[in-house]
C-alpha cells in the first residue's frame, strides 16, 4: 500500500488535468485505510503525508482540489492521524514564516481554509495553537496597514492592500471564535500568557482600524465586529459588558469602572470624540456579536438595545453618503431582528417600551417613511424589512389580541390607504400589513383597492411594486376564503374581485398599462390560481368576435391572446389541445398575428413561440402561422416591437433545434416494429423533414425581404432573424444538423448581404457584417477575384467621400474583405509592395490594409490639406480614411498577433499621423467661432470680422481663399467624372497637385464637418490604440505594441484638445478617446497622472489668468468632459478621494464672488458641476454634494451677470433631475418625480435653514422667486407626517403666502402649489379660512387684484390637495367656506373669477351645505352664460372664464344624474336637482368653446349610459328634447370641431327617436336627411369607375404613409370592407382589424374582387397596369447631378414605404384575376400602348444600368436602387401583358400572317 500510495501521488503530480487529479486523490483514501499500525513508522508514508500537506497549502483558495485534499486528510485513520497532524502543522509553520507583504493574502487564505475545512479534534487545536504561538497575525495586520499608508495615491495597490487587511481581520475573528470553543480557562484568562498578549494586540489593532477613516468602509465595519468580539471574549464580569458598550456609544467616559488592560489598549476609544461612522460601526458590531436571546444580558442588555436605537436614529439625520446610508439601513434592520429576539424572553419592561404606540417605534416608523423611496435599492429593501419587523414586534407584544381591531394596526392602515398611489413605499408597506391583518380587513375599508392598484400599472416604475402587492393580497385572500368557506362558491367572488377588473383593463386599457399587467401581474395570478384560465377564456371568447379591438386597444381578442400566451409560457396549457378542441381557431390566431395593435401581434406570436418545455415539437399549423406572420410584420417602425419579434423567433428556432435532437435520438432508438405501431402518429423523420422545409421557407422569405428599396425596419428584422438562424443551427460536432444556412446561400444572396453595407443605417451594416462573418467561408467561395477587386476599389473610393456615412460603408467593406485569404494577391499587390508571406493570417492582412490607407492616402491628404483646407473639405476629407483604420484595428485578435515589428512601426506611424492631422484641423474647432468661418455675404463689417477669425485660426494656410473675405461658390470646381474613373494608384491628392490655386465649390458647413469629424476620428483612433493594444514599459521586453511614453503623450494630447476645442462634436469624441487612454494609464506606471492633471486644471480655472485659453462660453466646452473622464477613472470601490477634492474646490468656486472679482471661474465651476451631477457613473457618490449644489445654483441665479444666471439655471435643472428623477410626463404638475417635505429635508437637512432664509429675503422683494418656488413646489404633503421630526414645515408658510402677492403671474401660480406640502393635512381647513378672512372687503378703497388672485390660487390648491387625500369635509369646515361663497369685489379681474369658479368646481363633489348650492345656483344665474357677454371677444381671459363657468354648469348637471339625488327628499338635494341652466342653453351659446364643452359632456353621458356606468334615467332627464336641437346644429354649425361632435352624438343616439324629429326641426324627411348626409361626404352625386379607382388609389397611398396614425386611419377603410364581406358571406372568418401591410394586401385583393363582381375587370385592369408600371422619373445623365450645398438635407423621405412590396402585392392579385377570369379587353390598342411603353422603359433602364460605374450599389446607391425597382416593375407588368395577349390569342385563334 505504501508503494501504491507513492505511485499515486507521483502520477497525480504528473497530470495536467484538474479533474483527473481529483479522481487520483480520491483513490488515496481506500489505500490509507488498508494500512496497519506499522505503516505509521514507514518513512514513505511520512513523506507522502508531507507532500499532501504541502500540496494543500500550495493550492489557491478556489481550487476544487483543495477541498478534496481536506476531505481526504479529515478521513485519515486513527493510527495515522498524529503523523498527519505533525506533517500538516510543520507545513503551516513554514507558511507562517512568510515575510513578503504581497504573499500575506495567500497565507491568510490558507488559514481560513484550515479552519473551515478541517473537523474538530486534535488537528483543529494544533492548528490554533500553532497560529497563536507566533506573531504572524499581529505582524501581518501592522505591516499591511503601514504598506497601505506608504502607497497613498496608488489607488489600485491600496484597494488590494485593504482587501488583504479585511481578510486578516476576518481570520483573526475566526481564530478567536474557534479559540473560545477549544482552549480552556487558565491558559485563556492568564494575563501573562502569549494568547492574552496576542488578544490585546488584536484588540488594539481593531480599534486602530475602526478609527481610521482612510480605510474602506468594509474594513471599518469588520473592525467594529472584531472589537466587540474580542472585548466580549476578554471582558469580566460579562454582565457589565452591555453597560460598557452603552457608555462608549453615549460618550460617557467612566474610566474608574473600566479594567486597566481595557483602558491601556482602548484608550483612544474612551478619550476621543467618536465620529458618526465609528458610532455606527460599533452599533452594528454590538448588534451582530452580542447574544440578545433569553435575556442573557439582563436589564443592562435591554438598556443597551434601546440606547443603540437612540444612537441609530440620531445618526440617520447625519450620515448622507450612499455607503453610510446603506450601512445604517442594514444596521437598523439588524436592530429590529435583535429586538424580536429579545422580546421572545417575555420582558414586561421591554414590551412597554417597544409597543407600537411607543416613542421608539414611532421614530423608527418615521425612518421608514423617510427612506422607503430612497434612490438606492438596498436602502429601500432594508426599509421594507424594518417595517415588517416593526409590525412583527407589535404583533409579538399583543399576542392573543384581535389584530383587526388593534388601534395601532387600524391607525397604520388608515394612514397608508390615505397616501397617494404614486408613493412606492405604500405598496411594500401595505403588503407587510396584509400579512398581519389579512386582505379582507383592507377590502372592508375600500372595495375598489384592486382596481386602484391596477390603474397605477401604466407606469413601469410602479408596476413591479403594484404587482407584488396584488400578489400578496390575492394570495392571502384565497387562503382566507379556503380556510373559512367549505364550499367552492367562493371562487366566483374571488374572480369578481381579482380577475374581472383585470379582463376589463386588458380589453380597454392603454398600451403601457396592459403590457405591464401582462408582464408583471398575469403570471402571478395564474400561478396562484391556474384554474382561473378557463374562466378568463370563457369570458373573453364570448366577446372576442364582437370586440376585436383597435389600433389603441387590445379588445377581447387581444386579451385572449395575452392570456393564452402567458398561460402556455408558464405551462398552464397545451396549444395543440385547445386548437384540436376548437377552443381557439387558426383563423382567430391569424387575426391576432396581423392585428392593428402591435402588442396583440406580439402576443399571438408569443403564443406560437413560447413554451414551458424547450423540446416541445413545433406543429405544422404553428409553422404555417409563423410564415404567415413573417409576410406582414417585418416592416415595423417600433424598435421594441422589432426586438420582441426577433427574440420570440429566436426562442422558436432554439425549440426546433432542441426538439430535433430529441426526435433524432428517438428515431435512432426505435425499432422497425415500433415505427409500424406508431404509423398513425407523426414520424420523427417526417417532423425533421418538415423542420428543414420550414427553415428553408423562413430563409427564403427573409432574403426576399432584402429587396432594393426595402425599409430599414424590414432589413433590420430580416438580418437579425437570419443571424439567429446562423447562430442556432451551427451545432457542434456530434449533433445532428437539422438545417444548415450555408446550403441556402448562393452568389446572389451573398451579393444581397454585401449590398446591405450601403444602407445609411449603421445597425443594418453591423447585422450584415456579423452574418457574413458567420458565413464567410461560403461567402468567399462564391466571390470571384474580379468582384473582390471591385469591392476593394469601391471601399477605397468611399473612404474619401464627402458624404459622412460613406466612410462607414468603406470600413465595413474592408473589414469583410480582410478575411479573404487571397486579398493580398487580388488587390493589395497593386497598392503596396511587401515581402511575400507563405501563410498570412487576418492580422497580417490587416496591417497591409492599414499600411495601404496610411502610406498612400492619409499622409498624402494631410500634406495637401496643409496647403488648402478648403480643397480638402470639398474633395478629400481625411476623416474617412482614419475611420477605416480604426475599424480595421477593432477587428484584430491582439492576443495572437503576427508581424510584431511591423505592427510596432505601424502604431508609431499612426500616432504621428494623428498628431499631424489634428494640427491641420484643430485651429478650426478651437476657433471662437467654428460655425462661422466663411461669411454668407460681402458686407464690409462681416469681412472685417472674417479677417480676424481667419488670422486667428489659419497660421499655416497658404491659400488666397482663406486670406481674403470672399463670397461662396467660386466658378471653378473639380470635375467629378475624373474622380470616378481614376486608376487604383491615383488617389485624390495626386489629382489635385496641379490644381492648388483652383477654387472649390465649398461651404462653411463642409469645412466645419471636415474638421470636427477629422478630430473625432483621430480621438477615436488614439483611444482605440490605448484601449486595445498591449502596453510596453521602457524596461520591459518588447512584447507590447504601444509604449508608456506614447500613452502619456496621447493623454497630454487629449488634455490639450478637451480644454481648447469649442465644437461639441470634437470634444465629445475626444472625451470618448480620453476614457480609453485613462483605462490604459490605470493599468500602467502612470496611475498618478489623472490626479496631477486634475489638480492642474482646477488650479488654472481658479487662477483666472487673462492669458488662459479655457473656453468660458459654450457651457465651458470640453472642460466638464475632461474632468468627468478623470473622475470616472477612479476605482469604483475606492474612497473617491479625487471626487471629494474636486467637489470641494468647485463648490467653493461656485459660491457668489465679489463684484470686483472675475466671474469666469464661477461660470466654469457651475458648468462643471452640472456635468458631474448629470453623470450617472458617479451614482450615489455625488449625492452628499447635492445640497451645496442647490445653494450655489440659487445664489448664482440672483447674480447680476447673465452668464452666471444662465449656468446656475442649467445646474439647477440638473439637480432637480438628480433629486426627483427623470421627468417622464409632459405634465409639469404630475405627482410623479416628487417627494414629501419630510423626506426632502431629511435627506438634505442643510437646505432647510438655507431655503427658509432665502425665502424670507425674496418674499419681501418678489425677485428671484422662481427657483425657490420651483423646488418647494416639487414637494407634497403626507398623512404619515408625525410628531417625531425636528423639521417643522410651519415657518415656511407665511413667506410662501407672501409670495402669492407677487406681480408675476407665474410666481403666484407656483406659490399656490408650493404652499401645499408645508401645511399639515389637519391644518388645511384652518389655513384656508385664514386666507379667506385676509381677503379685502368689496368696499375696501385699495384692492390689489394680484393679491386676491394669489390668495385664491393658494386656496384652490390647498382644497384640491385636501380633497384628493380623501379627508372628510366636516360641517364646520363646510360652514366656514361661506366666506368664499359670499365674497365679491367690484371690477374684479377675469382671472380671479376663473379661480373662484375652480374652487367651486373643486368643492362640488363633497359639499352638502344648502347655502353652498344656493350660491352655486346664484353664480350660474348671474353669469354671462345667462345674461350675455358685455365684452368683446378681445378681452384677455374671457374665453377661459367662459370655459370655467361652463365646466361648473356641467359639473352641477352631472351631479343631478345620480339615483340618490332623484330619490331623496332633502332640501339640499332638491336644490341640487334643479340647476338654473340646462345643457340646451349651453348648446345655444355664441361661443364655440362653450358649445364644444357641452357637446363633449353630452357624448360622455351617452357613452356612460351605454356602458351602464351611470343610470340611463338620469341621462334621459338631461338630454330631453335634445334631438331636434342637435339636428339643427348639424345643419347650421360652422365650427368643424363642434360639427364633428354633433355627428358623433347623432350616430350614438337611438335613430328611432331622432328620425321622427326631422320634419319639425329641419324640415326634412328621413330620405332627405340621408341624401344630405351623403352630400357631406361628396358634393357630386355620381361616381364612375375611374373615380372609384382613384379613391382606392388614395387609400393605397395612405396605407404606405410614413405616419402610423395615417396608416391606421386608412386601414379602417379595409376594416369596413372586410366587415361587409363577413356579413355577406355569413359565418366565414374575415380578417378585419389588421395592420397596414395586411391592409394593403387586402385592399388590392378587395379591389380585384370588386372589379370582378361589377363586371368591370376589362376596364379596370389597364388602369391597374398603369399603377403597376408607375410614373417614371428617370432622366438620362441624372447620375451626374450636382450635389446640394447642404450636406444633411435629405428632403422628404418615407422610411416606411416599400415600392416593391406595393408592386408584388398588386401583381399577385392581378395575375390571379387574369388567370381566374380569362379576361377579354375591349380595347386591344390600349394593351399594345402599355406594352410599347413598358418595353421602351425597359430599354432605357438597361441603358442607364450599363452607364453606371462599377459597383454602383455603393458609388451610386440611390440611382442603382431606383433602376432596380423600375426593372422589376417593368418585368412584372410585361409578364401580365403577355399573359393577357396569350389569352386573347387563344380566344381568337391563331392570327393570320
Amino acid at each position: 500500500e505504501e508503494q501504491n500510495l507513492a505511485s499515486l501521488l507521483l502520477h497525480c503530480g504528473q497530470l495536467n488535468n484538474g479533474i483527473q487529479q481529483i479522481q487520483c486523490i480520491k483513490q488515496i483514501m481506500p489505500l490509507v485505510k488498508m494500512m496497519d499500525q506499522n505503516s505509521a513508522c514507514d518513512p514513505m508514508v511520512k513523506a507522502c503525508l508531507d507532500i499532501l500537506g504541502e500540496t494543500y497549502f500550495s493550492l489557491g483558495v478556489k481550487n476544487p482540489l483543495k477541498k478534496v485534499l481536506a476531505s481526504s486528510l479529515n478521513g485519515l485513520p486513527e493510527q495515522l492521524m498524529p503523523l498527519g497532524v505533525q506533517s500538516f502543522v510543520c507545513c503551516l509553520r513554514e507558511e507562517l514564516k512568510t515575510t513578503d507583504i504581497y504573499l500575506y493574502r495567500k497565507v491568510l487564505d490558507n488559514l481560513a481554509s484550515c479552519m473551515e475545512d478541517f473537523s474538530l479534534g486534535m488537528m483543529k487545536s494544533n492548528i490554533l495553537s500553532s497560529v497563536l504561538t507566533c506573531s504572524f497575525l499581529q505582524k501581518s495586520l501592522l505591516d499591511i496597514q503601514e504598506e497601505n499608508r506608504q502607497s497613498r495615491g496608488n489607488r489600485v495597490v491600496q484597494t488590494q492592500l485593504m482587501h488583504d487587511l479585511l481578510m486578516a481581520i476576518k481570520v483573526s475573528m475566526m481564530l478567536v471564535q474557534k479559540l473560545q470553543e477549544n482552549i480552556q480557562g487558565s491558559l485563556w484568562k492568564n494575563h501573562e500568557s502569549c494568547i492574552w498578549q496576542s488578544m490585546c494586540s488584536l484588540l488594539k489593532s481593531s480599534i486602530s482600524f475602526l478609527m481610521d477613516e482612510t480605510l474602506l468602509q468594509t474594513v471599518q465595519t469588520t473592525s467594529g465586529l472584531a472589537f466587540i468580539l474580542f472585548t466580549k471574549a476578554m471582558y469580566e464580569p460579562a454582565e457589565e459588558l452591555p453597560s460598557l458598550v452603552s457608555d462608549l456609544l453615549l460618550g460617557l467616559k467612566k474610566h474608574a469602572g473600566m479594567p486597566a488592560w481595557f483602558v491601556s489598549n482602548c484608550g483612544t476609544l474612551c478619550t476621543e470624540e467618536l465620529s458618526d461612522s465609528v458610532l455606527l460601526f460599533l452599533c452594528h458590531g454590538a448588534l451582530a456579536m452580542l447574544d440578545w436571546k433569553n435575556r442573557s444580558m439582563g436589564e443592562s442588555g435591554e438598556k443597551l438595545l434601546l440606547d443603540i436605537a437612540s444612537v441609530l436614529l440620531s445618526l440617520s439625520s447625519e450620515l448622507k453618503e450612499s455607503s453610510m446610508a446603506i450601512c445604517l439601513s442594514r444596521t437598523v434592520a439588524v436592530w429590529t431582528n435583535s429586538a424580536l429576539a429579545a422580546l421572545i424572553s417575555d420582558s414586561p419592561g421591554l414590551k412597554i417600551k417597544l409597543n407600537g404606540n411607543s416613542e421608539v417605534i414611532g421614530k423608527l416608523l418615521e425612518y421608514v417613511y423617510t427612506h422607503w423611496e430612497h434612490p438606492l435599492d438596498v436602502v429601500r429593501h432594508q426599509t421594507k424589512l424594518i417595517f415588517r419587523n416593526l409590525l412583527q414586534i407589535h404583533q409579538t407584544i399583543v399576542t392573543g389580541c384581535n389584530l383587526k381591531s388593534d388601534p395601532f394596526f387600524a391607525r397604520l392602515t388608515k394612514h397608508l390607504l390615505s397616501l397617494e398611489w404614486h408613493v412606492k413605499g405604500k405598496y411594500a408597506s401595505l403588503g407587510c400589513l396584509v400579512e398581519c391583518v389579512g386582505t379582507e380587513s383592507i377590502l372592508q375599508l375600500d372595495r375598489t383597492i384592486p382596481g386602484q392598484i391596477l390603474d397605477m400599472m401604466n407606469d413601469q416604475s410602479l408596476a413591479p411594486y403594484a404587482s407584488d402587492l396584488l400578489e400578496t393580497m390575492f394570495t392571502n385572500h384565497k387562503v382566507q376564503f379556503t380556510s373559512s368557506c367549505k364550499e367552492s362558491s367562493w371562487i366566483d367572488q374571488w374572480h369578481d374581485i381579482w380577475v374581472s377588473p383585470l379582463l376589463l383593463i386588458l380589453c380597454e386599457g392603454n398600451h403601457d398599462q396592459t403590457t405591464y399587467i401582462i408582464d408583471y401581474y398575469l403570471p402571478k395570478l395564474l400561478r396562484c390560481s391556474p384554474d382561473s384560465l378557463s374562466y378568463m377564456m370563457r369570458i373573453l371568447q364570448a366577446s372576442a368576435d364582437a370586440n376585436l379591438g383597435s389600433c389603441s386597444t387590445r379588445g377581447a381578442l387581444g386579451a385572449l391572446m395575452a392570456c393564452l400566451r402567458t398561460a402556455r409560457a408558464h405551462g398552464h396549457l397545451e396549444l395543440s389541445s385547445i386548437m384540436s378542441n376548437g377552443l381557439v381557431s387558426t383563423e382567430c390566431i391569424k387575426q391576432g398575428l396581423v392585428h392593428q395593435h402591435n402588442q396583440v401581434c406580439i402576443d399571438a406570436l408569443g403564443l406560437l413561440c413560447e413554451t414551458h418545455r424547450s423540446t416541445e415539437v413545433v406543429s405544422e399549423e404553428e409553422m404555417q402561422l409563423i410564415l404567415f406572420f413573417l409576410e406582414y410584420n417585418l416592416n415595423s417602425q417600433s424598435p421594441s416591437v422589432r426586438q420582441q419579434i426577433c427574440s420570440l423567433l429566436r426562442k422558436l428556432f432554439c425549440r426546433i433545434q432542441e426538439s430535433s435532437q430529441v426526435l433524432y435520438k428517438l428515431e435512432q432508438n426505435k425499432t422497425k416494429q415500433e415505427l409500424l405501431e406508431d404509423s398513425t402518429k407523426r414520424h420523427p423523420s417526417g417532423i425533421l423533414q418538415q423542420y428543414n422545409d420550414f427553415m428553408s421557407s423562413v430563409c427564403d422569405r427573409l432574403f426576399e425581404a432584402l429587396f432594393p428599396g426595402s425599409s430599414h425596419s424590414t432589413r433590420f428584422s430580416a438580418l437579425t432573424i437570419l443571424g439567429s438562424v446562423a447562430e442556432i443551427f451551427s451545432v457542434p460536432k456530434g449533433q445532428v444538423h437539422i438545417f444548415k444556412l450555408d446550403q441556402e446561400i448562393d452568389s446572389t444572396r451573398v451579393q444581397t448581404l454585401i449590398q446591405c453595407f450601403a444602407s445609411t443605417f449603421e445597425e443594418v451594416k453591423v447585422l450584415a457584417f456579423e452574418l457574413l462573418m458567420k458565413l464567410r467561408d461560403v461567402a468567399f467561395s462564391l466571390q470571384d477575384s474580379e468582384n473582390v477587386d471591385l469591392l476593394f476599389q469601391a471601399a477605397v473610393d468611399l473612404s474619401t467621400s464627402t458624404k459622412p456615412y460613406d466612410c462607414v460603408t468603406a470600413s465595413y467593406l474592408l473589414n469583410f474583405l480582410v478575411y479573404h485569404k487571397e486579398l493580398q494577391h487580388i488587390c493589395l499587390g497593386k497598392w503596396i509592395e511587401h515581402s511575400p508571406q507563405t501563410d498570412e493570417n487576418t492580422s497580417a492582412r490587416n496591417v497591409r490594409v492599414i499600411s495601404c490607407l496610411t502610406e498612400l492616402n492619409v499622409e498624402e491628404e494631410i500634406f495637401q490639406a496643409k496647403k488648402s483646407l478648403l480643397q480638402a473639405a470639398a474633395s478629400f476629407p481625411m476623416y474617412g480614411r482614419v475611420h477605416c483604420i480604426t475599424g480595421a484595428l477593432q477587428q484584430l485578435p491582439f492576443n495572437n498577433l503576427m508581424l510584431m515589428t511591423e505592427w510596432k512601426q505601424m502604431v508609431a506611424r499612426l500616432i504621428l499621423m494623428s498628431y499631424e492631422l489634428s494640427a491641420v484641423v484643430s485651429p478650426v474647432v478651437q476657433s471662437s467661432s467654428p460655425e462661422g468661418l466663411i461669411p454668407m455675404d460681402n458686407d464690409s463689417e462681416m469681412a472685417d470680422r472674417l479677417q480676424m477669425i481667419l488670422h486667428e485660426i489659419q497660421p499655416q494656410d497658404t491659400n488666397d481663399y482663406f486670406m481674403q473675405a470672399k463670397i461662396l461658390k467660386e466658378h471653378c470646381k473639380i470635375e467629378s467624372e475624373k474622380l470616378a474613373v481614376r486608376k487604383p494608384m491615383e488617389n485624390i491628392c495626386t489629382e489635385m497637385r496641379g490644381k492648388e490655386r483652383q477654387m472649390c465649390d465649398v461651404t462653411a458647413q463642409m469645412v466645419l464637418v471636415c474638421c470636427w469629424r477629422s478630430m473625432k476620428e483621430v480621438s477615436l483612433l488614439l483611444g482605440t490604440l490605448c484601449k486595445l493594444l498591449p502596453t510596453q514599459a521602457a524596461s520591459e521586453p518588447s512584447h507590447g505594441l504601444i509604449t508608456v511614453d506614447q500613452v502619456k503623450n496621447i493623454g497630454d494630447y487629449f488634455k490639450h484638445h478637451l480644454l481648447q476645442s469649442r465644437h461639441r462634436g470634437a470634444f465629445e469624441l475626444a472625451y470618448a478617446g480620453f476614457m480609453g487612454n485613462l483605462l490604459c494609464i490605470n493599468l500602467s506606471f502612470l496611475r498618478k497622472m489623472p490626479e496631477q492633471w486634475l489638480s492642474c486644471v482646477l488650479e488654472e480655472i481658479k487662477s483666472c489668468d487673462p492669458s488662459s485659453t479655457l473656453c468660458a462660453t459654450r457651457r465651458s466646452a470640453g472642460i466638464p468632459f475632461y474632468i468627468q473622464a478623470l473622475l470616472a477613472s477612479e476605482p469604483k470601490k475606492s474612497k473617491t478621494d479625487l471626487l471629494k477634492m474636486t467637489m470641494k474646490e468647485l463648490l467653493s468656486l461656485a459660491a457668489p464672488l465679489n463684484e470686483s472679482s472675475s466671474v469666469i471661474p464661477q461660470v466654469h465651476a457651475l458648468n462643471i458641476l452640472r456635468a458631474l451631477f448629470r453623470d450617472t457613473r458617479l451614482g450615489e457618490n455625488i449625492m452628499p454634494y447635492v445640497a451645496d449644489g442647490i445653494q450655489a445654483a440659487i445664489l448664482g441665479f440672483m447674480s447680476p451677470v447673465w452668464a452666471v444666471r444662465n449656468s446656475s439655471t442649467l445646474l439647477f435643472s440638473a439637480l432637480i433631475t438628480r433629486i426627483f428623477g427623470v421627468k417622464r410626463e409632459k405634465d409639469e404638475n404630475s405627482k410623479k418625480n416628487r417627494m414629501t417635505g419630510r423626506e426632502f429635508f431629511s435627506r438634505f437637512p442643510s437646505l432647510y435653514p438655507f431655503l427658509l432664509k432665502q425665502l424670507e429675503v425674496v418674499a419681501n422683494t418678489s425677485n428671484s422667486l422662481f427657483l425657490l418656488l420651483l423646488i418647494l413646489g416639487k414637494l407634497y404633503p403626507s398623512p404619515m407626517d408625525g410628531t417625531y421630526s425636528a423639521l417643522s414645515m410651519a415657518p415656511f408658510v407665511p413667506f410662501i403666502i407672501r409670495c402669492g402677492h407677487s406681480p408675476v403671474y407665474r410666481s403666484r401660480e407656483m406659490s399656490g402649489r408650493a404652499l401645499v406640502p408645508f401645511v399639515m393635512v389637519n391644518e388645511v381647513p384652518h389655513t384656508v379660512m385664514s386666507l379667506l378672512r385676509g381677503l379685502p372687503d368689496c368696499t375696501s378703497p385699495c384692492i390689489r387684484q394680484n393679491n386676491i388672485h394669489g390668495t385664491l390660487l393658494q386656496v384652490f390648491h390647498l382644497l384640491q390637495s385636501y380633497l384628493e387625500s380623501k379627508q372628510f369635509v366636516d360641517s364646520d369646515f363646510q360652514q366656514g367656506l361661506g366666506d368664499i361663497i359670499t365674497y365679491k369685489t367690484q371690477d374684479i379681474c377675469i382671472y380671479i373669477c376663473i379661480y373662484r369658479l375652480l374652487i367651486y368646481f373643486t368643492l362640488i363633489s363633497g359639499m352638502q351645505l344648502l347655502e353652498f348650492w344656493e350660491e352655486m345656483n346664484r353664480v350660474i344665474s348671474d353669469s354671462e352664460l345667462m345674461t350675455g357677454v358685455p365684452y368683446s371677444s378681445a378681452v384677455p381671459g374671457l374665453t377661459q372664464y367662459l370655459q370655467s363657468i361652463t365646466k361648473l354648469v356641467i359639473s352641477v348637471l352631472s351631479v343631478t344624474t345620480g339615483a340618490d339625488i332623484r330619490s331623496s327628499s332633502s332640501p339640499v338635494v332638491k336644490k341640487i336637482a334643479k340647476p338654473p341652466l340646462s345643457i340646451v342653453h349651453l348648446l345655444h351659446s355664441e361661443f364655440h368653446e362653450v358649445r364644444l364643452l357641452a357637446l363633449e359632456a353630452v357624448l360622455l353621458w351617452l357613452k356612460q349610459a351605454n356602458a351602464k356606468q351611470i343610470a340611463e334615467e338620469g341621462v334621459l332627464c338631461l338630454l330631453v328634447d335634445l334631438e331636434g336641437i342637435l339636428l339643427t346644429m348639424a345643419l347650421k354649425e360652422k365650427n368643424l370641431e363642434c360639427f364633428y361632435k354633433v355627428l358623433e352624438i347623432l350616430y350614438m343616439m337611438d335613430l328611432r327617436k331622432v328620425l321622427p324629429k326631422t320634419e319639425c326641426s329641419i324640415k326634412m324627411n328621413p330620405n332627405e336627411l340621408l341624401t344630405w348626409s351623403l352630400n357631406i361626404v361628396d358634393i357630386s352625386n355620381r361616381y364612375g369607375l375611374s373615380d372609384t379607382l382613384a379613391m382606392w388609389k388614395c387609400v393605397i397611398l395612405l396605407l404606405q404613409n410614413e405616419d402610423l396614425v395615417v396608416r391606421d386611419a386608412a386601414a379602417e377603410v379595409i376594416q369596413v370592407a372586410q366587415s361587409q364581406k363577413k356579413s355577406s358571406k355569413g359565418t366565414e372568418f374575415a380578417l378585419r382589424i389588421v395592420n397596414a401591410p395586411m391592409a394593403l394586401d387586402l385592399a388590392f385583393g378587395t379591389l380585384c374582387e370588386l372589379l370582378q363582381l361589377w363586371g368591370e375587370a376589362g376596364a379596370g385592369v389597364p388602369i391597374l397596369l398603369e399603377w403597376l408600371l408607375g410614373d417614371s422619373d428617370l432622366r438620362q445623365g441624372s447620375e451626374t447631378s450636382e450635389e446640394d450645398d447642404n450636406l444633411f438635407d435629405k428632403g422628404e423621405v418615407n422610411f416606411w414605404e416599400e415600392k416593391l412590396t406595393n408592386v408584388r402585392q398588386l401583381s399577385k392579385h392581378l395575375l390571379r384575376l387574369v388567370q381566374v377570369t380569362h379576361l377579354t379587353l375591349p380595347d386591344q390598342g390600349e394593351l399594345n400602348r402599355l406594352s410599347r411603353r413598358a418595353q421602351d422603359r425597359a430599354q432605357l433602364v438597361a441603358r442607364l444600368l450599363r452607364a453606371l460605374p462599377p459597383t454602383p450599389e455603393f458609388s451610386k446607391t440611390s440611382e442603382f436602387t431606383k433602376l432596380a425597382i423600375q426593372n422589376e416593375r417593368i418585368s412584372v407588368c410585361l409578364k401580365i401583358i403577355n399573359l393577357l395577349k396569350s389569352d386573347e390569342i387563344c380566344k381568337n385563334g391563331s392570327p393570320k400572317k
